[in-house]
């Protein structure tokens, strides 16, 4: 039985996410939780002209979050899922996100963060929306990010983005695994360098140990050679139709460019291709 959190403001990008995750999960056995946290400042004063106190305020703002997750759970465990296997439960807290989301991971024994992601838009050129990102480098749980123009379609072909600079762990790598088994997909793992660059004895070793742990699945190595990580990725987003991107956090050059630079020029992979982030 996996144990799936799936934070939720009520924006529509977080409803399509919990929407993609039921449709991954479809034929799985699931707790899903979806969790509202309302932050300590949004309930520390009143517009009211009478004297309110902050626990009446709390109240109100709670009793209200619990409504909207009552009808949310009708709309999907009704409408978008007929799993029998998926169980749903709604969760209101009163905390700062991060701590929120880090206590239900431990409580519930999580195995995967759900959320979706507006694209970046206007001055704040960045990929992933700040609490998205700040749930996925700062919470040691695996996330899938679904942006806000994903919508679900069959797995086919997963890319996951690699410098074999790192020796990973396997159990890192058995969520996307079991992902891939599942849906009958193809892992593509790809490799961006500069020009000129060839991999050193560490990273030939690295390679070769991926290659034997992808033995049993379709999978197939690519190099790219671009100045850009961001472009390269665009580049064999688009070629190769690719429905899913699967990183490790820990490999911050490929990590922190793919899903954090800022210029966003002819980048649109982080507006429809969803991402796995592995911890």
């Amino acid at each position: 039985m996996k144990n799936i959190l799936l934070p939720t403001d009520f924006s529509e990008n977080s409803l399509n996410a919990i929407t993609y995750a039921l449709n991954l999960f479809k034929d799985s056995a699931c707790n899903f939780y979806l969790l509202h946290v309302v932050k300590p400042s949004d309930i520390g004063f009143s517009d009211s002209p009478y004297l309110v106190s902050s626990l009446q305020i709390n109240d109100v703002y709670t009793q209200t979050a619990k409504a909207r997750l009552r009808d949310l759970l009708t709309h999907f465990s009704t409408k978008i899922t007929t799993n029998k296997k998926h169980k749903f439960y709604a969760i209101t807290d009163t905390n700062f996100l991060i701590e929120s989301i880090r206590q239900q991971v431990s409580e519930k024994n999580i195995s995967l963060i759900v959320m979706g992601t507006k694209g970046a838009t206007g001055l704040k050129k960045i990929i992933v929306g700040s609490n998205t990102g700040d749930v996925i480098t700062k919470v040691h749980c695996n996330a899938l990010v679904v942006p806000e123009n994903a919508t679900y379609k069959e797995l086919k072909e997963v890319a996951f983005p690699t410098d074999f600079s790192m020796l990973y762990n396997i159990n890192i790598l058995q969520p996307v695994v079991n992902i891939i088994e599942k849906h009958g997909a193809a892992i593509r793992i790809l490799n961006i360098s500069k020009k000129d660059a060839v991999l050193n004895s560490d990273q030939i070793k690295n390679k070769e140990l991926l290659e034997d742990y992808f033995s049993n699945l379709d999978h197939s190595f690519h190099f790219l050679t671009n100045n850009k990580v961001e472009d390269a990725v665009q580049c064999f987003v688009e070629s190769r139709d690719i429905d899913m991107i699967t990183m490790v956090a820990k490999n911050l050059n490929y990590f922190q460019h793919i899903l954090f630079h800022s210029k966003i020029k002819n980048i649109s992979y982080h507006t429809d291709v969803p991402f796995l982030v592995l911890h």
